[in-house]
């Protein structure tokens, strides 16, 4: 992958982000792995509140920008500003956008162009890097 960003606010060591993540969340968010779509019960949440990193609690999207994807993963037209970064993610055979938390680096998902108006994006996130605190 190819950084944006290569140092972030928030920085622990490996040992201390496997202390406060669940195993799960550090293969998903530390070693830039995908939970099994249809798993998290975020995807169908749709109570009015904010989703937050789960490794680091920095605000990343509000429910006024998701929406049902109906891809089996939480998605959203569009992120808080300044709260992602990007990197180009060549794994696979393919080349896509991975999504992280501009403060500490936390693997989030991938968005992709064919997401609703008004933005035409789809940040298709794991919801085990997510925290939802509700309004």
């Amino acid at each position: 992958m190819v950084s944006s960003k290569k140092e972030f606010e928030i920085t622990k060591t490996e040992e201390e982000w496997r202390k406060i993540l669940t195993p799960e969340q550090y293969r998903v968010m530390r070693e830039h792995g995908t939970e099994r779509a249809c798993t998290s019960p975020l995807d169908k949440q749709y109570t009015e509140g904010t989703y937050v990193c789960a490794a680091c609690g920095q605000p990343l999207f509000t429910s006024k920008t998701k929406f049902n994807s109906a891809t089996g993963w939480p998605s959203f037209f569009q992120p808080i500003e300044g709260a992602i970064g990007t990197n180009i993610d060549k794994s696979f055979s393919m080349t896509r956008t991975e999504v992280h938390c501009s403060r500490c680096g936390g693997h989030l998902g991938h968005v992709f162009d064919d997401g609703p108006a008004p933005t035409g994006k789809r940040y298709c996130m794991n919801g085990v890097s997510l925290n939802f605190i509700p309004d």
